[in-house]
């Protein structure tokens, strides 16, 4: 078929991930606010809150920063896996490499608006008085740079770069080596069965992988000025909890990430299925039958 060589364009990488995240934001929020707690306190009973004290739109508190996000953190880390993958090739210090490069590519370019959302996110919690109360995403880096200069901005920004890397890894490398596993048998199409279930596994090891440096990343980007020392300090203060303390929010992040990603490739596959591009050396298989 003709679809099955049709290769993706740098930009769909951003556009599925808008799509996806209209679906997965309020778990997102309700993963920073496990996050950000030093206590416990239940998912239905933050859920209970949230939407008792400001009603069902609270859980989309943030909306226009994360979908700023997918444009600013997800589009370039795909872009540049993509053009990674044909420079470096397929194997798994090419992988390693431009994984990394993609990594990096989402903590410059991604950090800011990711800085913004944690906070929009993690404002439904707050008393009133202690609220940030961002009104979107641009009125978010105004205040900012207003307020606390725009270097703050980039706040974490090795963090995200980092986690960036692994859930590059987790999320492409680890999709692309089950798809191709699966292609490579009998009872597999490039279709959305094959779509749905690589991604599905994907998820599961990017969550893993990247939990304990997304809880501190939240953690570093929703703390006030001087509540943090350094990076140690936020580790220290997180291990207080004990080894799952690096892995709160666990349950609500993979309820988060597993639909996100799955909706995400999905989405990004019918994009290159119908509208990707035919590279020209492959035009001479056109002809020939399926």
């Amino acid at each position: 078929m003709r679809e099955e060589h049709r290769k993706p364009r740098a930009y769909f990488g951003g556009l599925a991930g808008m799509g996806a995240v209209m679906f997965t934001h309020p778990f997102d929020l309700i993963k920073v606010n496990l996050q950000t707690q030093q206590g416990h306190l239940s998912i239905p009973s933050l859920v209970r809150n949230i939407v008792r004290k400001q009603g069902f739109f609270a859980l989309y508190n943030g909306i226009s920063a994360s979908m700023l996000r997918q444009i600013t953190n997800t589009l370039p880390r795909f872009a540049v896996y993509e053009i990674g993958r044909d420079f470096f090739g397929h194997t798994l210090m090419g992988s390693l490499a431009h994984s990394s490069l993609a990594g990096i590519a989402s903590g410059i370019f991604g950090t800011p608006a990711d800085l913004v959302n944690v906070r929009m996110q993690n404002d439904v919690k707050l008393p009133m008085e202690k609220r940030r109360n961002y009104k979107h995403a641009i009125d978010g880096f105004a205040q900012i740079i207003k307020n606390e200069g725009a270097i703050t901005l980039f706040s974490g920004w090795t963090l995200v770069a980092a986690r960036g890397t692994l859930m590059t890894l987790g999320q492409n490398f680890c999709y692309d080596l089950v798809k191709k596993y699966m292609l490579s048998t009998p009872h597999f199409k490039d279709n959305v069965v094959t779509h749905f279930t690589s991604s599905l596994v994907a998820a599961a090891v990017s969550t893993t992988l990247t939990q304990p440096l997304d809880v501190i990343k939240t953690r570093r980007m929703n703390a006030k000025p001087g509540k943090y020392r350094n990076m140690l300090h936020i580790i220290h203060h997180t291990a207080k909890l004990g080894p799952l303390g690096f892995y709160k929010g666990f349950v609500p992040a993979f309820l988060r990430l597993g639909p996100y990603t799955v909706l995400l490739f999905v989405f990004m596959e019918q994009l290159r299925l119908y509208f990707g591009y035919l590279p020209e050396d492959k035009e001479e298989d056109h002809t020939s039958p399926p």
